[in-house]
Formats: C-alpha cells, structure tokens, sequence
C-alpha cells in the first residue's frame, strides 16, 4: 500500500485534539451539575443518561475522524500500465551569452532576464522538446533536446559569457549548431528560438538562415535592449565598474540589429521580436508556437496506482450514520404493577 497524499495525515494530530476535548467537555458538564444539585437529586436528574453510550458515541466520532483523514491521504493499492501519447515540436533556443548581455538597459541586465523570461516559456511547453544553443563568437550545444525541463532550466541556469572564450557575436554560427540539435529524420516541427541583442559580426547570418528554411526550420528572432546602443559595464573583481572600450579608448556601443533579424525570421517563416525595456515579447512568441501544427510523438509507458479512498471514506460515513443512530439514554425496564398497587 502507498499513500498519494502523506501530507493529509497532520490531520491525525485533530484525533487527541478532539478526544481532549470530549473529556474536557464531560468533566465540564459533571462539575456545573454537582454545583447544581446534591449528590441524591443529581443521582435522579442523570438516571436516564448512559455515560457508557456517551464514550461510545464519541469513540465513533474519533473513529470517523481517523477514516476521513485516512480518506484525503489517498491510499493506493493495485498498479495498471498505461500508455500517455504527446503532441509537440521540437524548440531550440539559441542564447547569446556575448559580454554585451551585461548591459543594464533591461533590469537587472539583458542576461538576467533573459534567463529568467526563458523559464517562464518553458514552464509553459506542453509535450514539446525543448534543446539548449549558448553562442558569442562561436557557439556550441548547452543541452540536447529533451522533455525533462528541469534539466535544461539547470542548463540555462549556468550560462554565463566566460563560458565562450571568442568575443563578438556569430548568428551565422549559432543558426548552424542549432541546425545539429534537430532530428535528422525529421524535417518539420522545428522551431528555434534566437535572442540576441547584436550586430552579426561573421556576414554569414542569411545564408545559415536560408539553409534553415530549407530543412524546414521556423526561425523566431528575439532582439534584446535598445537600437540606440548602451555601453558595456564590466567590473573587476572588486566589482567596480568600468565600460567595455575599443582600441582608440572609446566606450563601446552594444547596437541591436533589427533589420538583420527580420530577415532571418522571413526567410523561414517565423517573426522578428523586439524585446524592450518594460516589455519582454517570449510570451508572444508562445502564442505563436501554440497555434502551430504539432506531432505526436512516441507513447510513453507509466505505471497508475488504484486510488482506493471510496473504503475508508464508507467506513467513515458508517461511523458517523451510527453515531446518529444510538441514542445516550439509558434503557430502564419497568414492569406494570395493575390499576392498583
């Protein structure tokens, strides 16, 4: 036998409660007659009253108690297999962890939220797959395709621009290694996901795009921060803070490039999205996600435990149906002496 619900039985702890109660409520109730009465005329007044049939009405209701709680806990015995199918497509997101993703321009920077707004959609999937891209100016595979989101969330969590030691920004490159995450046997139900807030530095993003479109993959690009551009804070390890500076000594810029993404998103018959100071569009994206067509992907087997609280709950309400029956007046014979006595 296993239990469903183990937390339902801290209502156990209601039984002593109430059985203190009962006894409180009886010596209660004796001490207010013996006040009331002397001891012959009480002995008269309770003459009726059976204190057995008392102690047996309120053990019923302990008893019922014990079962209604034994009900909520959700005793399960006997197992029967299963078979759950699920419908979805298979989603990479491509992350870039570029030093850019620093700027505060979004609170409490790009990266932050960005990570934080990805576990919202993926706390949203349903029967979907979901991989992990992290790029800069390179990129490789974070996490594979799978349904276990609390792996990936542990994936995405450690993403961090120290990760990739090349700077800059390749969308080409990420594109690429998205492509490897998918299923070659399967050209449709592929969506990657692209949030970055740069300019692609390889030139390569369109052709890469392209190729996408013909393997059948839904490109959605998400662009991070503002098109006028922000500086750059690094801090040392004292965290102060100082601006990313090129070779002439001027601060660098991070600019977004919205017409770049655009193109990647028409190419493959996705959206371009501009995420924006008091506004992130994930949450958009998974509309569109949503209404799209999805497969059914392998059955998976799991074992189902009988709920068996219909028993104890019966015995309960027995209890409480006797309880209402027996009545705590004592039965006295008489026996009838005639008209005369």
């Amino acid at each position: 036998m296993r239990f469903g619900n183990l937390s339902a039985f801290w209502l156990m702890l209601l039984i002593p409660v109430l059985g203190a109660f009962f006894a409180w409520a009886f010596w209660r109730k004796s001490a207010l007659l013996k006040r009331f009465a002397e001891t012959e005329m009480l002995k008269r007044m309770v003459a009726g009253t059976s204190i057995i049939r008392q102690i047996i009405k309120m053990s019923l209701l302990l008893f019922a108690v014990f079962f209604v709680v034994l009900s909520l806990a959700r005793p399960q015995w006997g197992t029967k297999m299963e078979l759950m199918k699920r419908r979805g497509l298979d989603i990479v997101v491509a992350m870039d962890v570029s030093l850019s993703m620093y700027a505060e321009d979004i609170k409490p920077n790009r990266l932050a939220r960005s990570k934080q707004e990805i576990m919202r959609f993926v706390d949203q999937l349903g029967g979907d797959r979901v991989g992990l891209v992290a790029f800069a100016g390179d990129a490789f595979l974070q996490c594979p395709l799978t349904s276990d989101y609390s792996a990936f969330r542990i994936f995405l969590d450690v993403l961090d621009p120290n990760l990739i030691e090349t700077p800059g920004t390749d969308i080409g490159r990420a594109i690429e290694t998205s492509m490897k995450a998918f299923d070659p046997s399967d050209r449709k139900y592929r969506v990657l996901l692209l949030l970055t807030d740069g300019e692609d530095h390889s030139g390569g993003a369109e052709a890469a795009a392209a190729e996408a479109a013909k393997e059948g993959v839904i490109v959605y690009t998400v662009g991070i921060g503002l098109t006028s551009g922000v500086p750059i804070p690094i801090k040392d390890e004292y965290g102060r803070v100082a601006y990313k500076k090129d070779v002439d000594g001027n601060i660098v810029a991070s600019r977004m490039d919205p017409e770049l993404l655009k193109k990647i998103a028409q190419l493959t018959g996705g959206k371009f999205y501009h995420a924006e100071p008091g506004h992130y569009e994930l949450l958009d994206v998974l509309k569109e996600i949503n209404g799209m067509e999805k497969r059914e992907t392998d059955a998976d087997k799991f074992t189902r435990f009988e709920d068996r609280y219909q028993l104890p709950l019966a015995i309960a309400l027995a209890l409480l149906i006797a309880e209402t029956l027996i009545s705590d007046r004592r039965r006295r014979k008489r026996e009838w002496a005639g008209r005369f006595t």
